[in-house]
């Protein structure tokens, strides 16, 4: 889900006060579900928009066509400002959309709408393709990143040890299924998974927020790490150009492809978990992969090779039938 498709959504409603899901897909170049979906989200996430069914029904923004985006709620703006601010994926042409309804806002909504602009990153890359839900202590959560105070955790660890710890709580991300709180501790900074969270108490002391600190920037590198965490193997190859978009289709994020030389070979690099796994996704297309290291990987390939003309090189009892 886009930013500026979000913004964009907001300003079609206030200027027309009610559309159907499927003129203001027209309205944005994108698909009737899509623009539902938006609406729906938006309206989830509680901004004050709301839905009509029936015959002259649509979706409009709470108040009628005469609401003014600089009538929301402290609560309402905040939310605008973590669904769509400057931490999301926006264009400059929406974080410039942003500092203009900054300055539309109410004096004393304008803090915290700028803090929750920061407080929070939507990734749309997902780790297994599902969708996100809202976790129980997200809001108490947000609240502290956009407050800037301490908060004592009650949670539950890989090994299901439970503790008790305090927190700097720095910002908010989701990733397809699971929510993901980031924070300074007395051990460093660290990543919690709210689905382990079992108790949240927000106190009145100031959290520890470094200079300079940019949330978007430490979730790609956490991402990073935790990629090389599940894909340790590392496998240089060469592969034909027909061979791309198959590995492509395999490896997505986990492949890096070189540019091709004068036969039309490309240079590859493949991770995967283990030699086993990423010998067996790249059997089966044979002389069109390479592998050049790790010799393990080469090792394993050339015993599957052996292993598959054993079983079908020679006619079989079944065929000679």
């Amino acid at each position: 889900m886009r930013a500026d498709r979000l913004v964009a959504a907001l300003l079609v409603l206030q200027a027309r006060g009610r559309v159907t899901a499927a003129e203001l897909a027209e309205e944005l170049e994108v698909s009737e579900r899509t623009a539902r979906r938006d609406l729906d989200a938006l309206a989830m996430a509680g901004v004050p928009v709301y839905s009509q069914p029936g015959r002259g029904g649509g979706w409009s923004l709470l108040g009628g066509a005469r609401t003014d985006l600089s009538g929301l709620t402290a609560a309402e703006a905040r939310t605008l400002f973590l669904v769509a601010g400057p931490s999301s994926s926006a264009t400059p042409e929406v974080k410039a959309a942003l500092r203009k309804l900054v300055r539309a806002l109410p004096e004393t909504f304008r803090a915290d709408a700028e803090a929750a602009a920061s407080a929070v990153v939507l990734d749309p890359a997902t780790w297994d393709g599902a969708v996100a839900r809202r976790p129980v202590p997200l809001d108490a959560l947000q609240q502290a990143v956009v407050d800037g105070v301490q908060v004592r955790l009650g949670y539950v660890g890989r090994d299901r040890r439970e503790s008790d710890r305090m927190v700097h709580p720095l910002g908010l991300v989701s990733k397809g299924t699971a929510w993901y709180l980031v924070a300074g501790t007395d051990a460093g900074r660290r990543t919690f998974r709210l689905n382990r969270v079992r108790s949240v108490e927000v106190t009145d002391q100031p959290a520890n927020r470094p200079p300079g600190f940019d949330l978007a920037e430490e979730w790609k590198t956490i991402v990073e790490s935790l990629d090389e965490q599940r894909a340790p193997v590392r496998v240089v190859a060469r592969a034909s150009q027909d061979a791309i978009w198959l590995l492509r289709s395999m490896f997505g994020k986990r492949l890096t492809v070189g540019e091709p030389d004068a036969a039309g070979w490309h240079d590859v690099e493949m991770r995967g978990h283990h030699v086993e796994a990423i010998a067996g996704e790249i059997a089966g297309l044979g002389d069109r992969v390479e592998v050049l290291e790790p010799p393990e990987v080469r090792q394993r390939l050339a015993a599957l090779g052996a292993e598959l003309a054993a079983t079908y090189g020679a006619p079989s009892a079944l065929s000679r039938r």
